[in-house]
């Protein structure tokens, strides 16, 4: 990568973190806010607009992480926490789209929806603390 392109990204580290953390809340708060509505059975959640906007604050959400994590030069395989955080990260995809639409009754998408929101805070613990609770026995196995 190009040295003046990495000082640069160095330099505006506390607007891309800023920016991160921010993404972080506004893509948890429409999850929420989107199946909330689809548990009460409302169609808006899965209009193209309420779809849009959560995959585009996700794509910038994840991109700022890559950003961050070119910075920082973390390894997920040296730096446990950040390999447990994308595990749980895909976990909590996967129990998004179940309470989104996969689910077929109502208290499959309830009960991945309380999965989910529990995965969430899970990585936003991880991503604070940099700590596995316990995860980094598992990881090193693995």
């Amino acid at each position: 990568m190009d040295v003046d392109l990495v000082s640069s990204l160095r330099n505006a580290y506390p607007a891309i973190k800023g920016a991160h953390v921010a993404l972080v809340g506004m893509s948890g708060l429409l999850f929420v806010v989107r199946a909330v509505g689809v548990l009460a059975k409302q169609a808006w959640p899965m209009r193209p607009l309420a779809r849009r906007a959560s995959v585009g604050i996700d794509v910038l959400l994840l991109s700022a992480g890559v950003t961050l994590w070119m910075i920082l030069e973390l390894n997920p395989l040296r730096d446990t926490w950040l390999g447990v955080k994308l595990l749980l990260l895909i976990a909590y995809i996967a129990a998004g789209s179940v309470a989104m639409r996969c689910g077929r009754t109502t208290l499959i998408r309830l009960i991945a929806f309380v999965v989910a929101i529990c995965l969430y805070t899970a990585i936003i613990w991880l991503a604070s603390f940099h700590r596995t609770i316990g995860f980094d026995v598992l990881w090193l196995q693995l």
